[in-house]
């Protein structure tokens, strides 16, 4: 049947398919951006009004285009994220605390991985977002300008940058707390494996972590020794590598500061093809409390990651909907003590 044959037997589906938002607008006698307000659960829009938007849109049987929606409001009803990583447990923790966040909501998530740092060369969410959330970005990264002229909300993990919101830990503390818990143990020579990458230019957690060990020997008045400091990388493979170079000492240590779970995992399958006793032999500490932490026995630092995630997109999303300030917020680490960590042999010395 042609349009001009069309009749009342027209369907929901196609009625839904001729309404527009200036329709909408009409009938409730209100503005285009108020309907979309309105339809979209945001503030500034009383409950009057609201009901009688939803019951014009009812009516004509509306359904909101995102388009339509974004040009009436001017927002696109989308976040970037720009992750180095998504297959690494915290980076995948964090996105999933963002998705639990946007799903409460009408936002989607556009996803930029971005492993070499040069995303911010090009930008290629302007115009795209109506905010970036950035897993990641210290100070002084040479691209903090580039991103802050984009004229959106901006949210960063990890380190505090002006003008932006952005939530993390204390990697430092934790750092020290985890140190702390080995020299407590009597643990006076003790490495450290380092989640050091030459393409985390914009990873701060490393060298936090490390301020916090070295902090930690220093306090409790252990000289810093560098052969004991290590590089692994990201994953169990770095953490295999690592504690290889670290048993290859002349004197080993008592006990391994590693500064991420899964190369924790890598050390520990190390330790145990060398035929040493863990924690018996030689203790070791991670830092994250991954999912299969517990199952490995690993003592670690236990921090939220998903509920960062989540804290940092609830705050942008103010920033959004609401004009709210950009905000800071840290959430808590914990020591969770297990079996990988035991009082040093000998005393500590070797």
């Amino acid at each position: 049947m042609t349009p001009e044959f069309a009749d009342e037997s027209t369907s929901d589906e196609s009625r839904a398919r001729s309404a527009r938002i200036e329709d909408v607008a009409a009938r409730a006698n209100v503005s285009t951006g108020t309907v979309s307000r309105a339809l979209r659960g945001l503030p500034n829009v009383s409950a009057a009004t609201r009901a009688r938007v939803l019951r014009a849109a009812q009516e004509l049987h509306y359904v909101a285009s995102p388009s339509a929606s974004s040009l009436a409001s001017g927002q696109m009803s989308t976040i970037g994220v720009i992750t180095p990583y998504v297959s690494k447990w915290f980076f995948g923790q964090v996105i999933a605390g963002i998705q639990d966040e946007l799903n409460t909501t009408v936002f989607d998530m556009i996803l930029y991985v971005d492993e070499e740092g040069k995303l911010f060369e090009t930008l290629p969410m302007r115009r795209r977002v109506d905010a970036v959330l950035i897993l990641t970005l210290p100070p002084d990264h040479p691209d903090v300008s580039s991103v802050a002229k984009m004229g959106i909300p901006v949210g960063t993990l990890g380190d505090t940058v002006e003008g932006f919101s952005s939530v993390g830990i204390d990697d430092v503390a934790g750092a020290k707390a985890a140190v702390n818990h080995l020299i407590g143990l009597g643990h006076r020579r003790i490495a450290m494996v380092t989640m050091d990458d030459q393409r985390q230019v914009h990873y701060s957690a490393p060298r936090h972590r490390r301020l916090g060990y070295e902090e930690a020997l220093r306090e409790a008045g252990l000289e810093l020794d560098p052969t004991l400091i290590v590089g692994g990388g990201a994953g169990a493979d770095g953490g295999e590598q690592a504690a290889g170079e670290i048993l290859a000492l002349a004197q080993r240590p008592t006990a391994i500061f590693v500064q991420s779970d899964e190369l924790a995992f890598g050390v520990l399958h190390v330790l145990r093809r060398a035929g040493l006793r863990c924690p018996e032999d030689i203790s070791v500490i991670g830092f994250d409390d991954a999912e299969l932490s517990a199952m490995m026995d690993l003592t670690t630092v236990s921090q939220p990651a998903r509920e960062q995630g989540r804290a940092l997109a609830k705050q942008v999303l103010a920033q959004v909907r609401e004009g709210a300030p950009p905000r800071s917020s840290r959430l808590p680490t914990r020591l969770v003590i297990r079996g990988t960590t035991a009082p040093a042999p000998g005393g500590g010395e070797r």
